[in-house]
């Protein structure tokens, strides 16, 4: 027997209670039921392929109701090896991409570089300028 954990009525119920199988925009039928007029879906751990690497992962009920409550509609499609390889390759290349200008300080006078193309209307300050005229932040 499944059992499922319903944050509405806090507590585990049985999925054999009333079952209402659909077809959603999935591959698969997802599994509904109705508990007092609310309606839950149940998820079941998933076998995908890795569209990079072609290993096998499992896309767990965790992940698959995670992706439900953000309201994603397609299944993952890269293992997490793959998936985290490709963000960090995607960083590095914005990291090296970063252009910086030369500026001179608008209070002591001194060069410095900046991320951004500086306009004519704003001071632009060193670091340590900077942190003296930057609002106080509060503190909690």
């Amino acid at each position: 027997m499944v059992y499922v954990w319903l944050p509405a009525l806090k507590k585990y119920l049985c999925l054999s209670l009333i079952r209402v199988i659909i077809t959603s925009g999935w591959a698969e039928p997802v599994t509904f039921f109705y508990v007092r007029g609310i309606s839950f879906m149940a998820f079941e751990d998933k076998e995908l392929v890795c569209k990079d690497c072609g290993a096998t992962f499992i896309f767990t009920a965790g992940e698959q109701e995670f992706y439900a409550e953000k309201g994603f509609e397609n299944e993952p499609q890269r293992c997490r090896e793959c998936r985290n390889a490709r963000k960090a390759s995607r960083n590095a290349q914005e990291g090296r991409s970063r252009e910086m200008f030369t500026v001179v300080c608008a209070d002591c006078g001194v060069e410095t570089q900046v991320p951004f193309q500086p306009t004519s209307d704003r001071p632009v300050y060193c670091r340590e300028c900077y942190q003296h005229h930057r609002p106080a932040r509060e503190q909690y």
